[in-house]
């Protein structure tokens, strides 16, 4: 039989099968019988190999044709003479359970913090995740020379855009945006090359900024020994670790005592006066404090979670044991 007058028929074939088809299994399985591993025309495909050279390219594009064909005929295929059957429904029959969706962790420990912060009088505000080098690094304090600027701790999306670090680069829009006093947090997401049980290259961040006059390290003090407080929902040990931030000066780090352990928990310190000129504030008038803290970190110590990534990995049976969607 002429190679044309095969693949002609092949294709005849395939659409009287396909017209006896009811369900997509049943063209499923067609399609496996002319265009899976062993099909009809997968083996003309292994037939070229015996063919002559003179003959195998323009074999060869008639197969590729006879192929596509096949392909955009089942692919068009509309089950036209599926039946279905009617059936007797109990309209008495009490509903099957609807199950109503949890919160998720990270939604719940959002919800928590800002709330308490809310309640301290920071107002939220957000920002874009795409930053240029000034916003999130030069108007911090942060040098050219800084490791944290590095290609292997920050994803860069151009050579002078990046995902921003931290959500800190929110609060120099704002400095800018809008003239002192001023009390915001700045809750989002931040992105850093790394990952492993306790880090993520994307977590959650939310950090606070309080600028006015006369603001010293004790307002600082105690505005987060009381948020410490109300969070795990009662007295905390704290201690305070002189520490060093670029664009704080004094810095600190909080350690709470968690299960007979010192646990870092979040940095803070006085905004640099480099900052404040940056953002065109005068550092002799008014002064500030700010600090950040990890979602996921504080969520993992409250609800006993050793392992960051469970976050992420949508797995109901996790998921469903936190609070019920409102």
């Amino acid at each position: 039989m002429p190679v044309q007058k095969k693949y002609s028929s092949l294709i005849s074939e395939l659409r009287e099968k396909l017209k006896d088809c009811n369900t997509a299994h049943d063209i499923a399985n067609i399609k496996s019988e002319y265009l899976g591993k062993n099909g009809y025309i997968t083996n003309e495909f292994s037939k070229l190999r015996n063919a002559q050279e003179s003959e195998k390219k323009k074999l060869g594009k008639e197969l590729n044709i006879l192929k596509s064909q096949a392909h955009d005929i089942i692919l068009n295929t509309n089950i036209i003479n599926n039946k279905t059957e009617e059936r007797f429904v109990d309209v008495t029959l009490p509903g099957k359970n609807a199950f109503v969706g949890s919160r998720h962790p990270i939604s719940i420990t959002i919800s928590e913090i800002t709330k308490i912060l809310e309640s301290h009088g920071f107002t939220p505000v957000t920002g874009i995740e795409v930053e240029n080098e000034y916003y999130n690094f030069e108007a911090l304090n942060i040098p050219e020379s800084h490791p944290s600027r590095d290609m292997h701790d920050t994803f860069y999306v151009l050579e002078d855009k990046l995902l921003r670090t931290h959500t800190s680069s929110v609060q120099i829009h704002t400095m800018l945006n809008q003239s002192a006093p001023l009390k915001i947090m700045t809750p989002g997401k931040v992105y850093r090359c790394d990952s492993d049980p306790t880090h993520s290259p994307m977590f959650h961040q939310i950090e606070g900024l309080y600028i006015d006059k006369g603001i010293n390290f004790c307002h600082l003090k105690g505005t987060l020994i009381a948020f410490i407080d109300e969070y795990f929902g009662k007295k905390m040990e704290i201690r305070f670790r002189p520490s060093y931030f670029p664009f704080t000066e004094p810095s600190a780090e909080i350690d709470i005592r968690f299960k007979g352990k010192w646990l870092e928990v979040l940095g803070c310190g006085m905004v640099h006066h480099n900052v404040l000129e940056n953002v065109n504030i005068n550092p002799k008038q008014f002064s500030g404090f700010a600090f950040g803290l990890g979602i996921e970190r504080l969520a993992m110590l409250k609800y006993g979670i050793t392992d960051l990534r469970m976050f992420f990995e949508n797995d109901i049976s996790f998921l469903s044991q936190f609070e019920r969607a409102e």
